[in-house]
């Protein structure tokens, strides 16, 4: 299922171009009436129509228009979407006014039939319970040092499918493979289950696996297909395959989680409480709500799995484009990792310690310099609860959806200068070769303010253990350098088809 094929037929373009022109004859009507001394609009740049034609490339559309306006509306049926790129406003949005801009009703009802009410679709006291129940288990040392075991025992099992297919001389789709070891990884830190969809000896998980990317390719067109609900209601066309997929993604965890609640309830079974997985904490804190559960596991899920596996995917493909990078990565990987030229493959991976990773500043650069250009959520959204003046002038009606887009925003040269579409890791270098930050509502790939990513280190952590055991042992190239590489409109930003690589053995000495 690709997203080209939900696009509407000519009919509906139809309906919905005339439907669209008695908008902007009515907003134009309002307009006048609006005082504009007082309340200063946002210039309006196209319309849901402009987002359908351009939805194959709907980021780099976007970016388009950002480079032309800060500050932009596209209309739909029912309101204005406005977008903006300029970090005051973004800090406005996500700290400032925080309170004003939330999932609303809105969001909830286009992702809460794949997500229910997990931390990403609510706000208000549902959202404040499940964030201060996630960073108390996020924040617990058991957590990061079971995760970290994880992290090792997985990428082990993919660098051992990299070797083969380097021995064997066979091209790989590591986008696949990441993908699959990353769910590995969160079902494993999250549940405490053996997945082991690398190799593929999970039917059951390989079908869930599809089922959910299927289903966030749909639910991300919700945005966009103005039929949506009737075609819900009707249960046909892409929403009745939604419906298909959602009710195997439902079965297949509600089974994990009856089965994890029971090992836990079990007095003579304690095994599973010191294995220090997510949903074990949960259930010591008598969360014990099949749904609830069933809803957070989802949206940790989409958190942990897609986010980190299109990151590392992107990340191999601009090793590509800049093999003298990768080199320098390989060579901080064995300084860090303190290890010679005859050490083994086994005491690497031993070695990717947390000491090391901390010394691993370069990889740690390139990893963002990665987000800033290809962020794995590529457009951020909120609703506005009540009317509202953003810091650039532009008023912003209740009801409006305000949205930023991390994609964007990571080209535009007023943002980071003349250089902003090269792949440049030294900008986030001092003069000692030491990591500096930048202002989160500057590179928004993590989010920022009450709502940043609570994720974070672990993202970091899990990559740069991936990388590092991967990029230390081989050396990559495009399988076909000539072939475009392109994204997949989803909820994060895949590589469209896979990314195919040739593998072979690092020589430790380049």
């Amino acid at each position: 299922m690709t997203p080209m094929d939900f696009l509407p037929n000519p009919i509906s373009l139809i309906v919905a171009t005339a439907a669209i022109i008695l908008v902007i004859c009515s907003t134009k009507f309002v307009a006048r009436k609006l005082p504009e001394k007082r309340k200063r609009n946002p210039p309006i740049a196209g319309t849901v129509f402009n987002q359908l034609v351009n939805f194959h490339r709907l980021h780099d559309y976007f970016s388009d228009l950002a480079t032309k306006h800060r500050t932009y509306r596209l209309l739909d049926l029912f309101r204005s979407q406005i977008h903006t790129s300029d970090p005051a406003n973004v800090e406005y949005i996500l700290k400032t006014n925080f309170a004003n801009y939330g999932k609303g009703w809105y969001h909830h009802s286009v992702l809460t039939d794949l997500l229910g009410d997990g931390i990403f679709t609510v706000d208000g006291d549902k959202w404040r319970l499940q964030r201060k129940l996630s960073s108390n288990v996020f924040s617990t040392k058991m957590l990061r040092e079971f995760s970290t075991d994880v992290f090792r025992s997985n990428a082990s099992k993919l660098a051992q499918i990299v070797s083969e297919a380097a021995t064997s001389n066979q091209r790989i789709e590591v986008q696949d493979l990441f993908m699959k070891s990353s769910l590995d990884s969160v079902f494993k830190v999250i549940l405490g289950v053996d997945l082991d969809s690398v190799l593929g000896t999970n039917e059951e998980g390989t079908r869930f696996a599809i089922a959910f990317d299927e289903a966030s390719v749909t639910t991300l067109y919700r945005y966009f297909d103005i039929s949506w609900k009737i075609k819900r209601f009707l249960n046909i066309g892409s929403e009745a395959k939604l419906s298909d997929n959602v009710k195997l993604i439902d079965r297949f965890v509600y089974k994990l989680i009856k089965t994890k609640t029971e090992q836990v309830s079990r007095p003579q079974d304690n095994s599973t409480m010191k294995n220090g997985d997510i949903l074990s904490r949960f259930l010591e804190l008598n969360e014990s709500d099949p749904k609830y559960l069933k809803d957070i596991i989802l949206s940790f899920i989409i958190a942990g799995k897609d986010t980190t596996a299109s990151t590392l995917s992107w990340f191999l493909y601009m090793m590509c484009k800049y093999p003298v990078v990768q080199s320098k990565i390989a060579r901080e990987v064995w300084e860090a990792a303190k290890l010679g030229e005859e050490s083994s493959f086994g005491e690497l991976v031993a070695s990717v310690n947390e000491e090391a990773l901390d010394q691993m500043q370069y990889l740690h650069a390139v990893l963002t310099e990665t987000l800033r250009l290809y962020p794995a959520i590529p457009v951020e959204g909120r609703l506005c609860f009540s009317d509202d003046t953003l810091p650039d002038g532009f008023y912003v009606r209740k009801g409006d959806l305000v949205s930023f887009q991390p994609y964007a925003m990571g080209r535009l040269k007023w943002i980071w200068g003349d250089d902003a579409e090269d792949f440049r890791p030294e900008r986030w270098l001092n003069e000692n070769g030491v990591f500096q930050q930048e202002s989160p509502f500057k590179f928004t790939a993590f989010l920022a303010g009450p709502r940043i990513c609570l994720g974070r280190e672990f993202a970091y952590r899990q990559m740069k253990i991936f990388l590092a055991v991967l990029i230390g042992s081989y050396e990559f190239k495009l399988s076909d350098e000539h072939k475009a590489v392109n994204y997949r409109i989803m909820l994060t930003l895949h590589i469209d088809g896979g990314l195919h690589l040739q593998a072979s053995h690092r020589l430790r000495h380049t």
